[in-house]
């Protein structure tokens, strides 16, 4: 009876004892049971209930009203809300997966606003397939549907297949166009291999595999020499680095003839 052990024992291990058995004798029963959780269940309500805790309403910024209505349409909510029964992970990730969205930050702010923070795909090119005109974003992400190519004068145009998978090389291409960018009218991806830049008047200027972007700087330093590309041409053709080719309209080949039958018979 003298020992600490001993004394600690009964005053402490005897009515932790007492305490368990009169637990397990209460919850033997089912009534108790069912009892004391009904019992947790109105706690936790009383407390996620809480006007603090409450969300009242959505707020979009960074999106457009297409953009804002489409993430309203996939994330319905029935306002007012406790923050404990919304799930801002699986809501970010729904609104993450809309093409038009690049990223996409949730949070509750104070007063009860759910706050949707958007950072929207830049259209940077016009993107022809089978299907029609698409938007697409400097990396080749698909933005939405365009309706007319005037809709979107300011955007180079693009078509052929995999032209989607290589716009970042399109787009190098179309700010090296630099004086012939005016009358650039597309680009077409060729066997999903290569370029050829189409220009006004039907020209064209067929891009090897590799070093596209030198090839079409010799295109533009000998137009800036010499004048080439306003002349009447139909292709010129850098496949063959060592020796680029031109090829002349029907109509110039033809004036070509005459002026030489011309000088045979002088």
């Amino acid at each position: 009876m003298l020992t600490p052990l001993f004394r600690t024992l009964i005053r402490v291990g005897l009515p932790m004892l007492a305490a368990f058995i009169g637990a397990m004798i209460y919850f033997s029963q089912q009534d108790n049971r069912d009892a004391f959780r009904l019992w947790l269940v109105d706690i936790r309500n009383e407390i996620q209930t809480r006007p603090e805790f409450m969300v009242k309403l959505m707020a979009i910024d960074g999106a457009d009203a297409s953009v804002a209505e489409d993430i309203r349409e996939i994330t319905p909510i029935d306002f007012p809300i406790s923050s404990f029964d919304l799930d801002l992970d699986q809501m970010r990730r729904t609104i993450a997966d809309l093409p038009a969205v690049k990223d996409v930050s949730i949070r509750v702010r104070p007063g009860g606003v759910l706050q949707v923070d958007v950072v929207e795909r830049v259209p940077a090119i016009l993107w022809r397939d089978a299907d029609g005109l698409a938007l697409l974003d400097e990396h080749g992400f698909y933005v939405g549907q365009a309706g007319a190519r005037a809709d979107h004068a300011d955007l180079p145009l693009v078509a052929g297949e995999g032209a989607d998978r290589a716009v970042p090389e399109a787009l190098w291409l179309y700010r090296a166009a630099g004086p012939l960018r005016d009358r650039l009218r597309g680009l077409v991806r060729i066997g999903d291999r290569r370029w050829d830049l189409v220009l006004d008047r039907g020209q064209r200027i067929l891009l090897p595999e590799d070093r596209a972007v030198q090839a079409l700087e010799r295109v533009i330093a000998l137009h800036q020499a010499q004048d080439v590309m306003a002349r009447d041409l139909a292709q010129v053709d850098m496949r063959i680095g060592a020796r680029p080719t031109i090829r002349m309209n029907e109509a110039a080949v033809e004036q070509w003839w005459q002026i030489n039958k011309i000088g045979f018979k002088d």
